[in-house]
């Protein structure tokens, strides 16, 4: 094991799971995958969804707003979502299959009530950060393994940050699935492909030892 990677969990939830409010097919199959990487690393970190009741990314926010469509927002276009992954409702929970005792600490995103926040590092304007950036670079990571939900929003856009920071990264292909809204996943990975993302499974990860 590499002393500067670390496992990056993105928002494995239970709204994000097969029964949740936002549930992303075959999610909970993503579970045994991270399970069995998780050991390998000295450092893990949690991702976790955790928004306010009411929030401007929610289209019970916006009357006569669909869930999937789309508005303009100060800091770009917005999905509006079904509500989820609500401060303490059991859906913002982790998945229960998932082990989490191996965490060096969570980071809680899209707590601001007016800005959504894919990305682990920072919130949809870019440039408000999520502290996760600095914690890295005082632990001494400069290389993210990433795993979780969902491929083509949260993961991307966190795999993406990740390389704007300077972190080298490698997306677990296998230990992540899509929402595949619209085409999103294919421009995920041409997006992730373009920033420099490793893309590989846990088998190759795993036999590498790039862990």
């Amino acid at each position: 094991m590499r002393d500067d990677t670390a496992f990056v969990i993105v928002d494995v939830q239970t709204d994000f799971c097969p029964g949740g409010a936002l549930a992303v097919a075959d999610g909970d199959a993503v579970v045994p995958v991270i399970n069995r990487l998780a050991p390998l690393f000295r450092t893990v970190i949690l991702t976790q969804d955790w928004h306010p009741a009411g929030h401007a990314s929610f289209a019970t926010s916006h009357a006569g707003a669909a869930p999937f469509s789309t508005i303009a927002m100060p800091y770009g276009p917005q999905v509006l979502w079904p509500d989820h992954c609500v401060q303490g409702t059991p859906g913002a929970g982790f998945h229960p299959g998932l082990e989490t005792d191996r965490a060096r600490f969570v980071v809680r995103k899209g707590t601001d009530p007016a800005i959504d926040s894919y990305s682990a590092f920072f919130e949809n304007d870019h440039t408000t950060p999520t502290g996760l950036a600095g914690a890295l670079s005082d632990l001494g990571i400069r290389h993210v393994v990433m795993a979780g939900l969902a491929t083509d929003f949260c993961v991307r856009w966190s795999a993406v940050d990740g390389r704007r920071v300077g972190l080298a990264v490698t997306l677990v292909e296998d230990a992540c699935r899509a929402i595949d809204l619209d085409g999103s996943l294919d421009a995920a990975l041409r997006e992730m492909h373009a920033a420099g993302v490793t893309l590989t499974d846990s088998t190759a990860l795993a036999a590498s030892g790039a862990a």
